[in-house]
């Protein structure tokens, strides 16, 4: 049964009537640009084919009755209370949304829902970025507003910044509510424009999920934001977006060794998201592929955010038959990688890498095979 089954066939049982409203909100994957967006650079995410739906049907008071099939439990909680400190973690995220569209003057009516999807949670595909960003839709449509797909991904980038306290980017919902099927999204970090950019048929991409928890992510990412900030102030920028290679290399002793070294990733990483997005349009599937592979590089050797379990997965990505390339993704220190590899090869890569990698670590990771998909959205049921 799909997640978008089971969630519908829940309220059913549990709610002894149909829903409504199905509102639907994708993960997304970061294909390259990593460690770029702070610094006001360029990202290429996609919406993966692994989404969050949450059914629901109002009520005739501010009360919201809210079931999760991922955590297996249910709470209820008042609209004029959404910040309440005893109410359980996990209702955190879809709170806060209600919170920001009641802060914007829209007037959410209670309503009983469930909630839940098929993207793995902590595996960095943004399942909470979904979360928040298929609340917004939901909290729209039951009051009856409308607002632009850019606006509802700025949102929930909100209820992260000011009601979760996480001061995240604006990549993961963006990809999650302007997603465009069989495309990525180029998104400029500065101006917030973005553009679909195809990926050709005859490749998918496939997440691998080294299944080594995430360590030293929130110390080392903000030692690394400051690194960054200082190099883009040795060099007379605004931020590191805003200087070449050559520019780089002319202050190498000014910035030292550390600073060199960041500020050359994030250049050449800018660099190489670009020339991705050309050969993804010129159909160019191994120019991708070795841009991948320069990318972890970079981030292993220059930015200094990689794993032994991350280079191990990507070594034997690397080395399969019909993988373009494979890289690190996300903050780093463990998490995921990424692969684009060619249908045909699919199903080996998977068996093959998997097995491998157990045999290396002694840890059993996860693949899972996705599909460029679309971006949030909300359907009316029974019309």
């Amino acid at each position: 049964m799909t997640a978008r089954d089971t969630v519908l066939k829940t309220f059913a049982e549990r709610f002894g009537s149909q829903p409504t409203l199905l509102a639907r909100a994708p993960g997304r994957v970061n294909l390259i640009g990593e460690h770029t967006d702070y610094n006001d650079g360029f990202v290429l995410p996609a919406a993966i084919d692994r989404a969050i739906y949450v059914a629901a049907r109002p009520r005739r008071d501010r009360t919201v009755h809210l079931i999760s099939t991922d955590f297996r439990a249910e709470t209820t909680f008042s609209l004029y209370n959404l910040d309440d400190p005893d109410l359980p973690g996990w209702s955190k995220y879809p709170r806060g949304s209600l919170w920001w569209l009641e802060n914007q003057g829209y007037t959410v009516p209670g309503f009983d829902a469930v909630i839940g999807g098929d993207i793995p949670i902590g595996a960095g595909l943004s399942s909470s970025a979904a979360v928040e960003v298929v609340m917004i839709e939901l909290g729209l449509a039951l009051a009856g507003g409308t607002m632009a797909q850019l606006d509802k991904a700025l949102g929930g980038v909100e209820v992260e910044h000011q009601f979760i306290g996480m001061p995240c980017g604006v990549m993961d919902q963006m990809a999650s509510a302007l997603g465009q099927a069989g495309h990525a999204l180029l998104i400029d970090c500065r101006s917030l424009e973005t553009k679909p950019v195809p990926v050709p048929q005859g490749a998918s991409i496939v997440i691998l999920d080294t299944a080594k928890r995430r360590g030293l992510v929130d110390s080392e990412y903000a030692a690394r934001r400051e690194q960054c900030e200082a190099a883009a102030e040795v060099l007379g920028v605004e931020a590191l977006r805003d200087v070449t290679p050559d520019q780089v290399e002319a202050a190498r002793e000014k910035l030292g060794a550390v600073l060199y070294r960041r500020a050359k990733h994030v250049v050449s990483e800018n660099m190489r998201v670009q020339i991705t997005v050309m050969a993804l349009r010129g159909n160019a599937l191994k120019t991708v592929g070795q841009a991948l592979r320069e990318s972890h590089a970079s981030l292993r050797d220059d930015y200094e955010v990689s794993c032994t379990e991350l280079d191990t997965i990507v070594e034997i990505a690397n080395a399969q038959p019909g993988c373009y390339g494979a890289r690190m993704t996300g903050a780093g220190f463990g998490g995921c990688a990424v692969a684009l590899v060619a249908d045909e090869a699919v199903e080996a890569f998977v068996k093959t890498v998997g097995p491998a990698y157990s045999a290396r670590t002694g840890l059993t990771p996860h693949l899972y095979v996705c599909q460029a998909a679309a971006g949030s959205g909300v359907e009316r049921l029974g019309e």
